[in-house]
């Protein structure tokens, strides 16, 4: 993107006409003096070391040295710059609940309003600190990466809303996972993982994921959003509440038990959000305790200075308007440069072709892959996005790009590289590097489903890469093993509320045998043992009934009849 920081100077650029046309009218006086001495013939007999057109390309070189002068005034500004920054601090991922529940108001505005302004609170204090958001409902996806930009930060929280998960309900363990994989590689830092929630969690296992985030070094902080009272889930834009899948009311509570029982396995605090202050002042106590390292800070900006290439050619210009004297050199007479019109045409042309330095995206290409050879992956990812913006539909430039960030360890950023460079790419080897290298992520990510898709794809257009061929074995067999260490999970779920419903077995063995007992034919029968064995089916039909409620209502791993 280009754009002008001070564009009030550009108004200036009305001098080149008004001094181009002040030069025509003083010419035009000129000619209309001579011709009073004389035929203008021989007035160019009697000065043959005058040129002609000399004066006109100093006028014009002056003309252009000034319009870039007014320019280099206005401070064009184009691509992104990068700055270095050390800094001393931790590095913290906040993970945001934006499920459906969130939109309950027993707290003022709503609990979802509430937890952008706690975490537009922990932003501003987070002065030296690394920081990165994730969103979860259902599922869970990354937000912001974790960057020292804060700005960006901010900006992002206007745009989260619940319908940008399509996965209602809420997974505390998936978003405590993903939080634990978004950190650096740097050790010595402290790592916090702040999870910002009301404390439904329909799936379970976050204990589970709290206890693995702090086997590895990080701390999990839970703030909790909401009332124990509990509250309706408004739908937006109907006025109405939303129910369940019998037609009540959906009252949704906070959580605290189980928020302070994550909170307690992660090794972290559990604070309830009642005061944003309060809260703020209390985690920032929590997080002040966590070692802090001096780490080397990348910053970026949208916009770089390009006036030094305009000052350099309006530089170049004056110093060629010094060297073209006004009247012919007489060592140089066989050399006619300004001779005909068409030769000042040719050499401004010339002057055009070699003053004009705007790099095309190619060379950005080349600089950015000695950057990248050199091991300054974000140098590179800079000159890359140059490329990029000169020429978005250029492969190469976007592979490339998807390389450096993937080097950074910023593997969503890179997929999305990567799933354009496919598009773009028509060449079906490089393109099936795209699709391994995807592959690659997904695998590291342990999204074995995911990778085996790239692989597949990458072998298509590839069938002789051996690599991709071993990975995509190796995938096979390791989400084999991932599904049945699920499915030896939901067994033993199964098995425990097995043993559960074993419990009430002799209760309802007993209740059988009193039924056969009073099924069995009698020889004669009254009205009131009619009326009794009648009253006695009836209770049990209700105790049935009971029963299969209360099996209706037992926790499930996966409920995605639950969409708050």
């Amino acid at each position: 993107m280009f754009r002008f920081e001070d564009p009030i100077y550009l108004y200036l650029l009305v001098l080149i006409p008004v001094l181009a046309l002040i030069r025509f009218i003083s010419y035009r006086n000129q000619k209309k003096r001579l011709r009073k001495f004389g035929d203008i013939t021989l007035l160019k007999g009697l000065m043959p070391d005058v040129s002609r057109f000399r004066p006109s390309v100093k006028f014009w070189i002056l003309q252009g040295a000034l319009a870039l002068l007014i320019v280099m005034l206005a401070r064009p500004q184009l691509g992104t710059k990068i700055s270095h920054e050390k800094r001393v601090g931790i590095e913290t991922i906040i993970a945001m609940d934006i499920s459906n529940s969130m939109r309950a108001e027993d707290i003022v505005p709503s609990r979802l309003d509430r937890s952008k302004m706690m975490v537009e609170n922990l932003v501003d204090h987070f002065s030296n600190d690394k920081i990165g958001l994730i969103v979860f409902a259902g599922d869970a996806f990354v937000q912001l990466p974790i960057t020292s930009d804060h700005v960006s930060a901010k900006m992002f929280l206007s745009s989260i809303d619940p319908s940008m998960i399509a996965t209602q309900g809420t997974d505390l363990a998936r978003a405590i996972d993903m939080a634990t994989h978004s950190f650096t590689q740097e050790e010595g830092i402290g790592k916090a993982i702040v999870v910002i929630t009301d404390g439904e969690d329909h799936e379970g296992g976050a204990v589970e994921s709290a206890k693995a985030a702090k086997d590895n070094g990080m701390r999990v902080y839970v703030l909790g959003v909401g009332s124990v009272n509990g509250a309706p889930v408004p739908i937006p834009g109907t006025g109405d509440y939303m129910k369940d899948n019998a037609g009540n009311t959906v009252m949704s509570a906070l959580n605290e038990d189980m928020c302070k029982q994550v909170a307690q396995a992660g090794g972290g605090a559990y604070i309830h959000v009642e005061n944003n202050s309060a809260a703020q002042d209390q985690l920032d106590n929590e997080l002040d305790k966590l070692a802090k390292k001096e780490t080397t800070s990348t910053m970026y900006s949208e916009f770089d200075e390009q006036f030094q290439a305009f000052g350099v050619l309006a530089l170049l210009l004056l110093v060629l308007e010094i060297c073209i004297f006004d009247r012919r050199n007489p060592l140089l007479k066989r050399l006619s440069l300004f001779g005909s019109k068409k030769k000042v045409v040719t050499m401004l042309l010339l002057l055009m072709t070699m003053t004009a330095v705007a790099q095309t995206d190619r060379q950005y290409v080349r600089q950015g892959n000695k950057q990248f050879h050199r091991g300054d992956y974000p140098g590179a990812e800079v000159l890359y996005r140059k490329a990029v913006e000169k020429n978005p539909k250029n492969p190469q430039a976007v592979f490339n790009l998807g390389n450096a960030l993937m080097a950074q360890k910023k593997d969503s950023a890179a997929v999305e590289q990567f799933e354009s460079a496919a598009r773009l790419e028509t060449n079906p080897l490089r393109k099936a590097q795209s699709y391994h290298n995807m592959g690659v992520i997904c695998q590291s990510h342990k999204m074995y489903g995911e990778a085996i898709e790239a692989y597949k794809n990458a072998l298509r257009l590839n069938p002789n890469d051996d690599e991709t061929r071993y990975n995509l074995v190796l995938c096979k067999h390791q989400k084999q093993k991932q599904d049945q260490n699920r499915q030896n999970q939901q067994n033993n779920d199964d098995q425990k509320k097995d043993n559960k419903k074993d419990q009430q077995k002799p209760e309802e063995n007993k209740d059988q045998q009193d039924q056969k007992q009073q099924e069995q034919p009698k020889p004669q029968m009254s009205k009131e043992n009619a009326e009794q064995l009648l009253n006695a089916a009836i209770q049990n039909e209700k105790q049935t009934q009971d029963k299969l409620k209360k099996a209706q209502q037992q926790p499930q791993r996966r409920n995605i009849q639950k969409n708050w």
